[in-house]
Formats: structure tokens, sequence, C-alpha cells
């Protein structure tokens, strides 16, 4: 029988890579949609590796993304995010990738969905439909197209190539909150953990920030020590799982775990050491601000996710979260946030009004690449 074929693009965006999609090509939201895309990526594989789908095995490639053009006036496309996971037939919408927003602006120019200078900076602007946010694409045009090649490095990527800049316009929860539970830091009582102080922050991504001391960390670790402890891993999961109950995101951890592995995201944060990264980057403490490991679907990120530097950032601008108790007072500077793979920097800028904190916007810097194009093929019959 002759296999179903879907156009489709594969894209790295920062230090992920996804199957993009235009909307029209797809059916409609649901679970014939769901089976389609689960397909493609390679899920559900009881052996974890997605070897019969274009899903790489890890948080940071089993990725898909939908994309059409925008019916509101502010915004010239819509971007839908899914997250599949890899050993259970489920993919949750719940949440923004960070990393794979920064090719949703050169996926729609070569798709031909915006109208943009044929040299310069074109400015796409971007509905992201999962959390309700306008993000803002600054994308490097050459001779009509998408400039791809260029100087920029961003660790975790073993190329350089050109400079995408995003605006994440107001950031923060959907109904205007950042702090969920009120409280700059909470204490909750973890069954198996114990008590445990924490940030629960709703910008960028719902993201609960852990002090890497008091889970037993020094907060330098290496992607092998963390996924290789499958115990703390479990204890981890028990911590990420009550958080999203305590930020009304989930009714029971049991759903918590099953319904939403994406998130919220799980981020351990320490001060400023010395260290060795991933691909050999020597990171001194007097290049960083504040040390941040993400805990991305259940695994440690092997660079720092793009919503999670975005949600450190404004962390750093709260007065008396954790992530602000190890930076101090940075002023208008950016956050310098060592990760897995080495460093970047990520701005944000948050204003209290009535007593209540609020986020203009965040700003941070990526690259992306189309990598392959054509189309994915799946099975007539699911």
């Amino acid at each position: 029988m002759t296999q179903r074929r879907i156009p489709a693009v594969y894209m790295r965006g920062g230090s992920s890579k996804g199957v993009f999609f235009l909307d029209e090509h797809l059916p409609p939201a649901g679970a014939e949609r769901d089976k389609i895309l689960l397909r493609v990526i390679g899920s559900p594989d009881p052996y974890g590796k997605q070897m019969d789908g274009m899903g790489g095995a890890t948080s940071s490639t089993s990725k898909v993304v939908i994309i059409g053009k925008s019916s509101r006036e502010d915004c010239d496309v819509d971007y839908l995010f899914g997250a599949p996971a890899i050993e259970t037939a489920v993919i949750d919408w719940s949440g923004n990738c960070g990393n794979l927003s920064s090719a949703v602006g050169p996926y729609a120019i070569s798709e031909g969905l915006v109208d943009v200078p044929r040299n310069g900076i074109a400015i796409v602007r971007i509905w992201q439909a999962n959390i309700q946010k306008r993000i803002i694409a600054h994308v490097p045009m050459r001779n009509g197209e998408v400039q791809e090649e260029g100087g920029f490095v961003l660790d975790g990527v073993a190329f350089p190539a050109a400079e995408v800049i995003l605006e994440f316009l107001k950031p923060g929860g959907s109904d205007g909150s950042i702090l969920p539970t009120g409280n700059a830091l909470d204490e909750l009582d973890i069954p198996g953990v114990g008590k445990l102080f924490v940030t629960l922050l709703n910008a960028g991504n719902p993201t609960i920030f852990v002090d890497a001391y008091q889970v037993g960390l020094k907060g330098t670790e290496t992607q092998e020590q963390i996924n290789g402890d499958s115990a703390f891993l479990a204890r981890m999961e028990t911590v990420r799982a009550h958080c999203t109950v305590a930020m009304g995101l989930a009714d029971s951890t049991e759903e918590a775990t099953r319904l939403r592995p994406h998130t919220p995201k799980l981020c351990f944060v320490a001060k400023p050491q010395a260290y060795q990264a991933a691909g050999g980057k020597n990171v001194e403490p007097g290049d960083i601000d504040v040390i941040a490991r993400i805990l991305s679907m259940g695994k440690l990120h092997h660079a720092i996710t793009g919503t999670g530097a975005v949600a450190v950032a404004v962390a750093a601008a709260l007065d008396g979260t954790l992530v602000n108790r190890i930076v101090g007072d940075l002023g208008d500077r950016q956050v310098r946030m060592g990760h897995t793979a080495g460093s970047v920097a990520v701005g944000a800028k948050t204003v209290l009004v009535d007593g209540v904190w609020s986020v203009e916007k965040a700003v941070m810097s990526r690259s992306a690449r189309r990598l392959m194009e054509g189309w994915v093929r799946i099975p007539e019959a699911l």
C-alpha cells in the first residue's frame, strides 16, 4: 500500500529541531491530527528511540510545529507547537518552544506567508497560539531569501549561523499573572522529598525554580550525571507534579505527569561557579550571573530551553525569587545564565503596577536553519 505524503520542512531553531507543517496540510485539531503527528515523529516508541520517525529521542528533537496565516490584525502568522512524548501516545500542546520560535519567521517567509523586504531585516509578527502571546521575529534577508549563514554563535549548536532576534511581548500568564500563587517564594511539603522552597513563575512557559543545593546538586552537573540517575529524576517529577497542582495547572499530580509532560519546566538554579560545559567550553564565575539547569520532558536539557531562558530573565528581575536572590540588582543589564552547554544572555523588562508585577517583553537571540524540505511519509492506514 502506498504511503501517505504530507508536505513538511525539518528545521533547526535555536538548540531544538522539529517538523514544520502548514495548517492547510493537516486535519483540524483533534485525535486524527495527533495520531498523524505522533506517527510522523515516531511515537509512541517503547524502545525510546523514535527509530521509525523523524524524532531524535530527546525533548529537544521530538517536536512539531503548525503554521498558518493569522486572522489577527496585529499578527502575520499563527504558530502552534506540539511536544510529542517519546514512549507514550501523548502530544502536549500546553506550552511554547522558545528555541523553535526562532524558526517560525524564517519558515513563514520561505513559505510565502509574509511580505518582506528583499534585503535587510524582515519583521514577522507571530501569534503563539499555545499560550496566546505575541512574538516579534527580526529575520535577516539577503537577495530575497532568508539569510541563514552568519557568524552568530549559540552555545549548544555546533555551527555559527545568522542571528534571529526575538521579542516575546508580555510573556506573563494569560491572565496577566507572573506569580500564580502571588508569592515570589513558596514553601511546599513534597511527599518523599520534604519541605522545599520554590519560585513558581508563569513567563515564557510555566516554570518551577528550585535551589540546586536543596535537592542535593551543585548546579554544575552534566547531562550524563543527571539523566543517569533514574531515582533522582523520579523525585524531581514528583516535585514538578506537585508544583503543577500548586500553580493551578492540573487537578492532580497524576494528571500533571500524564497530560502535561512538557510544562511546567523544572529549573535548578545555583550561584556562579567554574565548570566545563558540554563541548569543552570553560565557564568562569565572572562570566555569568546565575547557573540554570532545565529539566525538559523528564530529562536534563542539553543546553537551555528558550522559554526557560526567558523565565530565568523574568525571575531575575522580580524581588525575592530564588533567581533574584542569587543575581541581585542587575539594573537594565541582561542576565547572563550558565547552562549545560555554555552560557546565554537574555533581557526582560518588568514593571510593578498597583502592586502587581507584569513583564513588558523579553528579548533573546537565536538562529535557525532549514535542514530538509519535501514530504514526510506515514502509513496510509493508521
